[in-house]
Formats: structure tokens, sequence, C-alpha cells
């Protein structure tokens, strides 16, 4: 190999913000690192998204104590990966809800994901020693569910498959707001090795259809307005579609996993390269990219062996 992955690089700490979204609802964001979401209800807290580790997870629990003592009693996973999930011991809550799909996905290839995270992105995993395992959820659901804190209703729900098979999206009726997880980023690259290339626009779709005033997406800043919800929900669209077309070219014209990859920079690059972890990203978008064009409807399970083959064959 000519070069390691760029993420495995990026070391620089980013800087945190905590920003109120709607009534009682906050959006931690760091620069394109993974995000995480504060729901406050009527005697109790909601977190969306738990961090990598639990040290990790001790910076939004900081944020959330600088609103509110109100006990954390919900932690909601919108997928399976490990950045995202691995930190949830931390919060004490007495539920973590995930779909029944990403349930089942931390069962096929959760500590597969893990190893291979680690091994492509260590800052993230700061504290990794902390980890005391897979996370398993306390409460699963199929297609949609409703918590209630307090008075204040939390609607839970899978819109499609997008990011990955088992996505779910946190809706709060009342602020008419809207936490997304990889779905919605902005001003970031999407992660689509693990991705659903030719449903994810629909899935965006169903989400434009909510008309939201605010959006926490998985990666970026917060989105707040109708303006800005609307410039995410399209770039992220323009994103995908510019990633997979030309893959999709190469593959089902017999072409190679490097020629796909290039046709992609060629379409991309000018568009995107000053998105946060475009680098890190790429080659497992063209790699998820070229499979799906050949039909392979279920992703291929990412380890830390095939990390380094795929790479290899693009880099050689």
């Amino acid at each position: 190999m000519t070069k390691t992955f760029a993420s495995q690089g990026d070391m620089t700490e980013k800087t945190i913000t905590f920003d109120e979204i709607g009534r009682d609802l906050w959006a931690f964001t760091a620069e394109g690192d993974p995000n995480s979401g504060v729901i406050i209800g009527d005697d109790s807290v909601m977190v969306v998204e738990a961090q990598a580790t639990p040290r990790l997870a001790q910076k939004v629990i900081e944020k959330v104590r600088s609103v509110t003592d109100k006990p954390i009693s919900h932690v909601v996973l919108t997928h399976y990966h490990a950045v995202r999930v691995l930190g949830a011991s931390a919060y004490g809550a007495g539920q973590i809800i995930m779909s029944e799909a990403a349930r089942a996905m931390v069962a096929e290839r959760g500590q597969e994901d893990w190893d291979s995270e680690f091994q492509r992105f260590p800052r993230l995993f700061e504290g990794h020693e902390s980890i005391p395992g897979l996370t398993w959820p306390t409460t699963t659901f199929n297609d949609r569910m409703t918590v209630y804190l307090g008075k204040r209703r939390v609607d839970i729900t899978r819109l499609g498959r997008a990011h990955t098979a088992g996505d779910a999206v946190v809706y709060v009726p009342d602020a008419n707001t809207m936490f997304t997880g990889d779905i919605v980023e902005d001003r970031s690259a999407c992660y689509c090795g693990d991705g659903h290339f030719h449903d994810w626009p629909d899935t965006l779709a169903r989400i434009r259809a909510f008309d939201l005033d605010a959006i926490a997406p998985g990666r970026g800043g917060a989105l707040i307005g109708a303006e800005a919800v609307d410039r995410a929900i399209t770039s992220t669209t323009d994103f995908v579609r510019s990633t997979y077309r030309p893959a999709a070219r190469v593959a089902l014209r017999g072409g190679s996993l490097k020629e796909a990859w290039h046709a992609v920079r060629d379409t991309c690059d000018p568009k995107f390269h000053d998105y946060a972890i475009y680098e890190h990203c790429l080659p497992f978008n063209v790699a998820r990219a070229y499979d799906e064009a050949r039909d392979i409807d279920t992703p291929r399970i990412w380890t830390a062996q095939r990390d380094l083959e795929m790479w290899e064959a693009l880099q050689g």
C-alpha cells in the first residue's frame, strides 16, 4: 500500500458545539465527528446516539448537565455502528432503544464493525479500554414506537433503508424537529459502506415531507429553519446519487473497482472535496456502490482484513 486510510491520520481535536434547536432540544456537534441529540422531557432526558466510548459519552453528559439535572432515562441508537453505540453504558439509562433490524445487525456484524472502525479511525475511540462490550438494546421495535417523557411525545420511526438497513429517526412533534442519524449530513460526507443507494433518496424524500423546522443531522452543524433543512436534504441526496451513478456505470460494463474509484472521484471531488471526512469515506463508498450495482443487496461485512484488502486494490 502506498498510503494509509485518511481517517488513520485524522488526529485533530474537534470543537464541540451544543445548540438548542427547539424547546428543550439540543444538538451536540463536533465539526464532522459523530453528533448526539438531547431531548428534555417533563421528568427525564432522552439521548440520541451514545458516542463510541463511555469516556466520549461523558462529554455529552457534561453538556446535558449544563442545561438540566433531570435523569437520563432513555438512549436511542439510530443504527448499529460502533462509533454511535459503544458508549451507551455511561448514561445509566433504563432503556436502550434500537430498531429490531439494527439489533440483528449487532448480532450479525457488530464485533467486526467495531474492529474495522477502530482500525481505520482510532481518534474516535478515545478511552476505548472503558468499553464493556457490544451494546445491546433493552427495547426494540419494527416500524414505529412512541415514548412519553412525561407529557412530551417522542416518535421513533423507520422511514426506509439509507445509511444502513436498520436506520431509525427520532421525531418530536411539539417542536416539529427530527434527529435523523446519518441519513442526513450537513457539509459532511455520507458514509455509504453499509448503505443502500437505491433506497436512500426515497428515505430522504420521506424526511422532507415532514416539512421540519429543525434537524440534528448525523454529522455537521445543527440545521435550524426550513432553508437549512432543505439545503442539507438536497445536498445529501446529491452526494448519494453522485457517488452511486459513476460507480454503477463502471460496474455494469464490467470495469474494475479501481476504475470505479477514479470515476467517482471525477464526479465527486469538485463538489465535495472540502466536506468533513470525505477522503475517509470515499473508498468504502465506492466499494459499496460497486457491489450494489452488481445486485449485492445486503452490504458485505467490513472486517479489519477486508478493509486492508480493499484499500490495497485501490492503491495497487
